[in-house]
């Protein structure tokens, strides 16, 4: 927490505007998004619209950092009930408060691009953990989410940071992108703690 605190202002502004009101979707990721007023038709030409106008960097974005986002809030609730370790179900705590708000973030930029579909968890990934509880669930949680669905999140964030063409998108992915490393650090710590190879 303390390295946390002292990434500075620039980490500061971001949590603030990850406060941004959003979808249900961020709650549960499997939500359906608000219906848009007007006819459906009508709706579906708007986001369809809007849709064509990103780039493909962008759009491949918006779909992965969303299914990203949606697996690590299914798996770290997931955590809350299969773990039997403080360690881990405290680290799935934090991941669920903070992805749920990086979540609303990216909604809200999604829509004002005309992106209203809510993202679905990664069932591969959920479907493995499911089942699993105590340490065999611990050691697939760190290894599948913690570990590998965050360096995979930063490598998402980093390519829109760097090469995305939507301004809005690309300034969602710079904000987001310092949270994520983070909670990376906080992973390999983890699964040090639990001797668990990184």
């Amino acid at each position: 927490m303390t390295r946390f605190a002292r990434s500075g202002f620039a980490i500061g502004l971001a949590l603030s505007a990850l406060y941004a009101p959003s979808a249900a979707y961020a709650q549960n990721g499997n939500a359906v998004a608000p219906a848009r007023r007007g006819s459906d038709s009508q709706a579906a030409a708007s986001a369809s619209s809007a849709h064509d106008t990103l780039s493909t960097i962008d759009q491949q974005f918006v779909q992965d950092a969303g299914t990203a986002g949606a697996t690590e809030i299914a798996a770290s609730k997931l955590a809350l009930s299969n773990s039997s370790d403080a360690h881990v179900k405290s680290f799935a705590q934090r991941m669920l408060a903070d992805h749920t708000r990086l979540a609303r973030n990216l909604d809200v930029a999604a829509k004002q691009r005309g992106i209203t579909a809510a993202p679905s968890a990664d069932a591969s990934v959920t479907g493995s953990l499911e089942t699993l509880h105590g340490d065999a669930f611990d050691k697939a949680y760190i290894l599948q989410v913690a570990l590998a669905g965050h360096q995979k999140a930063i490598t998402v964030f980093s390519t829109e940071s760097m090469k995305g063409n939507d301004a809005l998108l690309k300034n969602t992915a710079a904000r987001a992108l310092p949270i994520i490393k983070h909670h990376y650090a906080m992973a390999q710590q983890l699964a040090k703690a639990k001797g668990i190879a990184s």
